[in-house]
This record gives structure tokens, sequence and C-alpha cells, in this order.
């Protein structure tokens, strides 16, 4: 199925023209954008009924004030703009944002970020999610899809404005994604691109305080709402968000989902929104097995389907190393390999968070400043950990798979796969944090005894042989000998740390 393209109905033309577009009808025909007469049962989602909610204490604001219910008067840019100051020229084979009939305030931030050309999943998707199709797109991280989703919310939202009453914690777009950190990014994006915007964009993420995220729910309206599965069903169940109102459902990184087991979660999610032909929705997936078609069956309605296939598995821009050590070697090499000049700055995976708990505590304790990415550490510690990493007040972070999918810096030079991954994509994805933006990076994999089984794998996905070696015998130096404090659950040693990832690296499932 993957890789055809077909329309919802073959009578409607692709045109961007100001014209009501199929989704738009689909939109007016949404129950639950019918007024306030209509009863609260006839706005139910996919098998959820609403008849006997109680939103009577949900405060109706027009601002940030409280008020009648009339919306904020939008954002101005400081000084008048217009597409005479952001002049593309039109090249063979590339789509211009120019040619999509985008709003002036989205294109005014578009330049700003300096995009020119939609990428290939941008340049695809975008004629027909913007007439109102839904989509499922296959693409890995890195290809655009973000801004591909992003750009359509942003474009429906400002070109439909919301009639009738609003709500406190009412949702009008809904973008689902497996991590916090992918949630915050796709957040900041969000952001960057609502620039010119009257746009609310809210996060719901676990590890950060209920009762402040409550509170923006209930001050500011709901346009954009990323959320992970987890916290956005604590806050439906707890009704202090509504999904009823929904018009955009994106689902991002839904094969990532179905691995973490959260698509039990977000069933019950989507049963929250309205029905699929009274919304559109966009399913994001890197790869397509069974399960995920069977979602993409149950959750669209006649989607446009585009494949994009990467040039190379792994970029040119990313030297690929593979040291053949012992399990006790692992801790010292990465040690020394800390100590070379080129090193600016580097992030090093490990499948569990023991291990990277280990690693930090090691790091630690021999003077590196490094942050620590795992799901044992509490969302406003990560947001900070990501910051002065950013910043380059730490040039160092320790991550495991889960915690460092939203990771999207430029300027990393070193990657270390401490333990190699599991799911051969998961290399992939680990190496592409470096080599970014037209830079060059290095990826330096561990392989001992317990996880060299993995390589194979890893070699066929990559269409080609990994060179293995041993490390130089400088690379494998003892560190200093120093006192490691260990955590609850650790213990503690005076070896330099050389047992940082003992001798069962590699070994037993994932624990994230």
């Amino acid at each position: 199925m993957i890789g055809k393209f077909f329309r919802r109905s073959s009578d409607k033309p692709e045109s961007h023209s100001s014209q009501k577009s199929p989704g738009s009808e689909k939109r007016e025909k949404n129950p639950s954008a019918e007024g306030a007469n209509k009863s609260a049962d006839t706005r139910s989602g996919d098998g959820g009924k609403t008849g006997n909610r109680r939103r009577s204490n949900q405060r109706r604001r027009g601002g940030n004030n409280g008020g009648s219910g009339t919306a904020p008067a939008p954002k101005k840019p400081q000084q008048p703009w217009s597409l005479d100051q952001f002049q593309v020229p039109e090249a063979e084979g590339k789509v211009r944002f120019h040619d999509l009939n985008l709003p002036l305030e989205l294109m005014h931030a578009i330049a700003d970020l300096g995009f020119q050309y939609a990428s290939p999943i941008q340049g695809q998707s975008l004629p027909h999610t913007l007439n109102g199709h839904d989509l499922v797109g296959k693409a890995q991280t890195g290809t655009g899809k973000t801004a591909a989703f992003l750009i359509t919310v942003i474009d429906d939202l400002l070109k439909h404005p919301f009639e009738g009453e609003r709500y406190a914690g009412e949702a009008r777009s809904l973008i689902i994604a497996p991590t916090r950190e992918l949630v915050m990014q796709i957040a900041d994006d969000a952001k960057g691109l609502c620039k010119y915007t009257d746009l609310e964009i809210h996060t719901l993420v676990g590890g950060m305080d209920y009762q402040k995220q409550q509170k923006a729910l209930n001050e500011r309206f709901v346009d954009i709402l990323v959320a992970t599965p987890g916290r956005l069903l604590d806050f439906v169940s707890n009704r202090d968000c509504f999904l009823d109102q929904t018009e955009i459902l994106v689902i991002d990184e839904a094969d990532r989902m179905l691995d973490m087991g959260f698509i039990p979660q977000v069933r019950r999610i989507v049963r929250q929104t309205p029905r699929k032909t009274h919304r559109q929705t966009m399913f994001f997936s890197a790869t397509f097995t069974p399960e995920v078609d069977d979602l993409v069956e149950q959750w669209t309605l006649d989607p446009t389907i585009v494949e994009i296939q990467p040039e190379r598995v792994a970029t040119d821009s990313v030297t690929q190393h593979v040291y053949l050590v012992s399990g006790d070697e692992k801790y010292p090499l990465l040690f020394n390999i800390l100590k070379q000049e080129d090193v600016e700055s580097l992030i090093v995976f490990a499948n569990r968070r023991d291990q990277c708990r280990r690693l930090h505590e090691n790091l630690q304790a021999h003077g590196i400043n490094a942050g620590l990415l795992s799901g044992e550490v509490a969302q406003n510690k990560r947001v900070r950990t990501l910051d002065d990493f950013k910043s380059g007040k730490s040039r160092v972070l320790v991550a495991t798979d889960v915690a460092g999918r939203g990771i999207h810096i430029d300027g990393i030079s070193h990657v270390v796969n401490y333990t190699l991954p599991e799911e051969p994509e998961d290399y992939v994805h680990r190496i592409g944090r470096t080599g970014r933006a037209g830079k060059s990076g290095t990826s330096i994999s561990f392989a001992c005894e317990d996880d060299a089984m993995r390589l194979e794998p890893i070699e066929k996905l990559l269409g080609s042989k990994l060179t293995c070696q041993v490390p130089p015998e400088e690379l494998l130096e003892q560190p200093p000998k120093v006192h490691v404090k260990r955590s609850s659950g650790g213990d503690r040693d005076n070896r330099g740390g050389n047992r940082g990832g003992g001798r069962r690296g590699g070994g037993g499932r994932s624990r994230r």
C-alpha cells in the first residue's frame, strides 16, 4: 500500500485557491462546530458519549483575563511585512512555500526560519493536507515531517476560525507523540511557526507539575495541543481537557508508540475525538507493520499515502567506527575519547536506565560535566539538562533511546553507542544526532561479547559492512581512581568507574 497516491474524492480538484477545500466542508459538517444549540450527545466522538459532561464550572474566556468568550486580537508584526521581502526563485523539481497559498503570518514565520523550498515529504504531502485530505506518511526522523503537519494545522486554524462559544480545555487540534522530549520539540517548532499569530500552544507531559499545566489550560485557549498519551488521558479522565471539538488529529511515530505499549492508550484518546468523517487525521510512522496498517485503516478516511525513502539509510556526513572491547574496557575507552581535542559535544547512548545512571555517576566523579536523560529523571530536570547541553554549559549527554528521541540539536560532534541498540533502526536514529546542518560527525560503537551479535542486523539495514577494529592502547588507559557516589539501587566502587557498563553491558531486554 505504501508509496501509492490516492485521493479522498477523485472529483474534487487539488486547488490552492481561496474556495472552500474538502477539509473545510468536512469540518463544517461536524456537529461539534455547529454551535451551542446541539445537544451534548451529538458531539460524541468514535463511540464516546458526552451527554453527561459537566462543563458548567469551566470558565469561558476571551483572552488571558476571562470574559465574554471573544477571542483576543491577533498579534501583529512590529513592522509591515509582505511577500516581496521573501523572494524565492522557482526551481525545477522543487516546491516553494509561496506556491501553497499559505497565510501571510505563516509565511512570515517561514521566512524567519530560513525555509525556502519544501522538503520531499512536505512537497508531496502539503498539496493534499492543505485541502483537507487525511495523510499517512512513512518518513524517518529528519525528513521535515514535523513542519509538514504543523504547517497544515496552522493553515487550517487560521483559515477556519472557531465559531461559537469556547470552553476551557477544548483542543482544536491534537498532536500525540510517544516521548516527552519529542513533545517539547514539536511545541518549540510550533511556536516558531506561530510567531506572528495568536494561536495558543499547550503541552501535556508527565513528570511536570499537573497544576501548572491545568492552570494554563484554564487561562488560555487550546488551539494546538501536543501531548504524550498517558498524561493526556489523565487530563481527559479528570475532565480538565476535552477532545470532542478536535478538528485535526496528528499521530506521530506510531511505530514507536506501538513498541512502547502506548496503543491501548491512544485508542482511548482517539475515541474521545470526533469521528474520522468529521476530523482530519495525519498519521506518521517510520516503519509499517501489519499492526500499524490496521491502525491506519481504523483511524483515517481514504488517506493520501506518502512514502519518503532517504537516499541513504546512514548519512555520508557521519564517519562510523566500531571498537571491539570487553565489558570492562568500555568505560576507560569512553573516558579517553572524551579527552580528545576534536570532541566538542558528545551524546552517549545506552539501552537501559541503570546503565545510563552508572555512566553519569562515573563521569561526574571524574569531573566531567555530563547531563542525564532517561525515564527516571524528572521532566523539569530533563528540560534544564537539554538547555545546558544546547547552550554548551555541558558537553556530554548520557541518554536512553526513548529519552533521546526528540533531540534535534545542530553541532553535536560525536555519538557513542555504549551498548548497541536492540533494534537496528535505533542505530540509524542515534547516529543521526550528529552530522547535521551540513557538518560532519563521528559515530563510535562499542561491541563487547554480549552485544556484538547485534552488528549483523544493523549492517543489513545499512546495506554495507561496518569496519570493526581493536581500539588503540592509549584509548584503553585506566582513568584515575576516584570515589564514585552511587544513587539508590547502585553500589559504590573506587576503581575509576571501569565497571560502568559491566560485562553484561548489552544483555537483557531494554528497560526504559
